[in-house]
């Protein structure tokens, strides 16, 4: 049977550092799930994970065009931040290529910049936004009897020339009843990586942050018994061992956490699993209990190591609360890892010190560093706030790791950007209100004075900003040592 939709997943860690090339697939949940909701009712779909592409060039246009060779009337396309400019590029490539297609652009990405995409790139039909498994099936029997699409929640859109916006759709609350991914869909044997959705959302308004604007501060948990059934079906049928909660919100409250806990000692499942934490909602006792079932790492997500930033970017705790709870959790699991955030513009240098100290004073316990430079993402309050306010300057040798696309060379610290790749970044530039979470605030007064001593202290290796710096040990999150180690992400 002729398929109804081409799904292509775009979200993919791809990096490059000097001549080799660091790539790792992981297991393209929220595309499966939708597959899921489509196949349900009644929709053909015909899914295709863009990390199954082999080539070392996987952002040429014709390599691209032959993986999505002979689609179907609808093509869908789910990106993050970082992969946007792609996307839109290989929209256009699309349209061009198959004029009466009915393109449809899904995923995080496109969050907040909706109204800006739909005017200035024809290519792009339909946006969806926020949850996908009931906007889908209904837009796809839309599309089917005739285009009508002013009832579907949850949709941007442009009809003879005019853009609308359909009002948002009401967020799931019970994600029990959200159907297991559709797994039989990929070869899991060919992933490095098994994320699982154990919650959608957070209820905590970092400014910085884009996960919880994304989710509209609300935040809802899977029961114990539905995470647990889902890690043993993966063991069961294709040897999962280990399993990484990629969500902001796994620890949601002490009774949670332990319910897991215990339904997973219970299963008697024999494997290891990773998850982000937060310094105000874990306990000596609760940590305990995870490592004990096999959490084998923690993740933190820190940011600031002054009480005034902590309070500016509105994180929720205070440094006395990270000063209490990640040295109590460095002995109990295999390894913390500690997230920061640098860069702010409203950051003093005072601040910053404080921070480095902080990471600094971690490091030599035995936590593992991962800093990466503030990206002021569309959705985030703090991008809101400063948007008119404060020149965005692009860098052509410094990214923020967020937004690292693949496309770009990480060589000694210094980012270089690819003739062949060139209007990829020239689209970035031209249209920096799409794409603010690649440029930066005060290049020379805040980031680059700041770079020099996150160098000095062997965060980054020397590059640019700094010629003649020696090279240092680097624990950054996309760091070259890191990548040819182990992958921020990766899941064995």
């Amino acid at each position: 049977m002729a398929a109804d939709i081409t799904l292509i997943n775009l979200n993919m860690l791809f990096l490059r550092f000097g001549e080799e090339i660091e790539r790792e697939a992981h297991v393209p949940l929220g595309c499966l799930y939708l597959t899921r909701a489509l196949a349900d009712a009644g929709v053909e779909v015909d899914f295709r994970d863009y990390q199954m592409c082999e080539s070392d060039d996987p952002f040429d246009m014709a390599v691209f065009l032959e993986f999505v060779a002979d689609p179907a009337p609808v093509i869908g396309l789910s990106c993050m931040a970082n992969l946007l400019p792609f996307t839109l590029q290989a929209m256009k490539a699309l349209r061009q290529r198959y004029p009466d297609a009915t393109l449809v652009l899904g995923g995080v990405g496109s969050k907040s910049v909706e109204d800006k995409i739909l005017q200035r790139f024809p290519c792009v039909d339909v946006i969806c936004r926020g949850e996908g498994e009931r906007t889908g099936p209904e837009l796809l029997a839309a599309l089917r009897n005739g285009g009508d699409l002013t009832s579907i929640q949850g949709i941007s859109y442009r009809v003879n020339g005019q853009i609308h916006h359909n009002g948002d759709r009401t967020r799931i609350a019970s994600l029990d009843d959200i159907a297991f991914p559709a797994f039989e869909r990929v070869d899991l044997a060919r992933y490095a990586g098994y994320g699982m959705m154990t919650s959608r959302g957070c209820p905590y308004p970092c400014t910085f942050c884009s996960v919880a604007p994304v989710w509209n501060l609300e935040s809802y948990s899977r029961s114990p018994e539905s995470i647990v059934e889902e890690m043993r079906f993966l063991h069961d049928t294709a040897g999962v061992e280990m399993f990484l909660f990629q969500d902001e919100f796994f620890v949601s409250s002490r009774e949670h956490v332990v319910d897991f806990c215990d339904e997973l000692q219970r299963s008697g499942l024999d494997i290891k699993w990773k998850a982000f934490g937060r310094v105000n909602l874990v306990d000596e006792d609760m940590m305990q209990q995870m490592a004990d079932c096999g959490c084998l790492e923690l993740r933190f997500g820190v940011e600031c190591g002054s009480d005034r930033m902590l309070a500016k970017v509105k994180k929720g705790f205070t440094t006395a609360e990270v000063l209490d709870v990640v040295p109590k959790a460095i002995p109990i699991f295999p390894r913390v890892d500690v997230f920061y955030i640098w860069g702010f513009p409203f950051e003093t240098m005072d601040d910053f010190h404080q921070t480095l100290f902080q990471m600094v004073s971690f490091r030599a316990m035995g936590a593992r560093i991962l800093p990466s430079l503030l990206s002021l993402l569309p959705q985030t309050e703090i991008y809101r706030d400063l948007e008119g306010a404060a020149d965005l300057e692009f860098c052509p040798y410094l990214l923020p790791e967020f937004v690292f696309t693949g496309q770009e060379i990480y060589r000694d610290g210094s980012v270089e950007l690819p003739e062949r790749h060139r209007e990829t970044f020239a689209l970035i530039q031209d249209n920096a209100d799409i794409f603010p979470g690649f440029f930066h605030i005060d290049l020379a007064g805040n980031v680059l004075p700041k770079l020099r001593l996150m160098q000095k202290f062997g965060f980054y290796p020397g590059g640019d900003p700094s010629p003649g710096e020696a090279d240092a040990e680097t624990c950054g999150a996309h760091s070259p040592r890191i990548a040819t180690q182990e992958l921020a992400t990766r899941a064995e």
